[in-house]
């Protein structure tokens, strides 16, 4: 049957393997590689759903939700009463939700795995819950999310070649529950994900089993977990060779500007990470000459925009020296503004990569971006 949410590959960069594709959803197309706004809790944070819309020239056009927060609180059920996730948070374009796997997993002491599920101790109160691959999938059936992802075990790093092997297979073993219990394909796609650490023979294994179940989509998980960049790159050079070429294939949880153009030149087609936001909270902006760490004395009286280059709406209307302002005195209006900037800045990021890929260029447009970023600040 024709899935819910489907790939269509336009274009290959004749040298990488960087592509150009578009997802087309439910909620609209998404044109790839794309980088997607986190929204753990229903929210982007600090920021109004229309203005995530109006990020970049073309607007953000999916993000993310996440499946173990919302399931805590406010509840899916609370949330499927609503209309669904793009209803509760009046969000019309595509949502992609986690299956919680990463959030329980990090739980550490508070939980306990099993070959039926994860049973877990909530952060909030203490209280206990149970996590298995078919209660995942019906909470995100429940939030109505154009892609699921499926229920897996993120093994740390570092982690032992045994326990990543044994955890990989279980990881598959859920996929297929999953996907037994994934009875709305006519309205979400299900993902499944790719494990094994930085075992290359175990990321190829992972992979054989689960482009098995011909699913929709990929997704490359168990990286950025602790290890350095330069592995988690030699990893992914094979990774992506193994997967499908006409299904999408998405990192999770990589998004700083180095990783978004390692990760499209290795053919990966969509990313997704906290940091802009988390960034903006702590006072740092993300500029094309690298980051600003807006309460540094040199700002003060600094007048002029935070990225001469950009064309967002707080490089138009404010200072460096105002944003510094807002920062070192904690002022809620202070995050807004460079949560509202760096995520433009990412979003911006990726319409110039897919422009350069359209233009046999993309090697081109990485060079010169990284020439800036890492080049002497101004």
């Amino acid at each position: 049957m024709k899935h819910a949410v489907t790939f269509e590959l336009h274009k290959k960069d004749p040298r990488s393997k960087a592509r150009r594709g578009c997802l087309h959803t439910p909620h609209g197309d998404v044109q790839t590689p794309v980088f997607m706004p986190v929204g753990t809790q229903a929210t982007v944070k600090a920021m109004k759903p229309e203005d995530v819309a109006s990020l970049g020239h073309e607007g953000a056009r999916i993000l993310l939700g996440n499946t173990y927060h919302l399931y805590l609180r406010p509840g899916h059920e609370l949330v499927k009463k609503a209309g669904g996730l793009h209803a509760f948070m009046n969000w019309n374009r595509a949502i992609l939700t986690d299956s919680g796997g990463f959030q329980v997993f990090s739980l550490g002491k508070l939980r306990m795995i099993s070959e039926e599920g994860v049973a877990f101790r909530s952060y909030i109160d203490g209280s206990r819950h149970m996590f298995t691959p078919e209660s995942s999938i019906e909470i995100q059936q429940a939030l109505g999310s154009d892609i699921m992802m499926a229920f897996d075990e993120c093994a740390p790093y570092p982690a032992d070649w045994r326990y990543v092997k044994d955890s990989l297979n279980r990881t598959t073993r859920w996929l297929v529950r999953c996907r037994s219990a994934w009875t709305q394909r006519e309205k979400q796609s299900l993902f499944g994900i790719m494990q094994g650490g930085v075992f290359k023979d175990l990321r190829y294994e992972s992979a054989m089993q689960i482009t098995e179940l011909d699913m929709p989509g990929y997704s490359i998980g168990g990286l950025s977990v602790g290890e350095p960049k330069e592995i988690m790159y030699d990893v992914m050079d094979d990774c992506v060779d193994w997967l499908p070429a006409d299904k999408p294939r998405y990192l999770m949880g990589v998004g700083s500007p180095d990783c978004l153009f390692e990760g499209v030149e290795r053919g990966i087609d969509m990313f997704d990470c906290v940091l802009p936001t988390r960034l903006a909270r702590h006072g740092v902006a993300l500029t094309s000459r690298g980051e600003l760490k807006m309460k540094n004395a040199c700002h003060f009286e600094d007048f002029r925009p935070l990225d001469e280059e950009c064309d967002c709406y707080v490089c138009r209307n404010y200072s460096r020296a105002y944003l510094r302002h807002l920062v070192t005195q904690n002022e809620m209006l202070g995050a807004m503004l460079l949560s509202e900037h760096n995520l433009h800045f990412l979003v911006r990021t990726m319409e110039n990569i897919r422009k350069a890929i359209e233009e046999d260029r993309f090697l081109e447009c990485k060079k010169e971006f990284f020439d800036k970023y890492y080049g002497e600040r101004k």
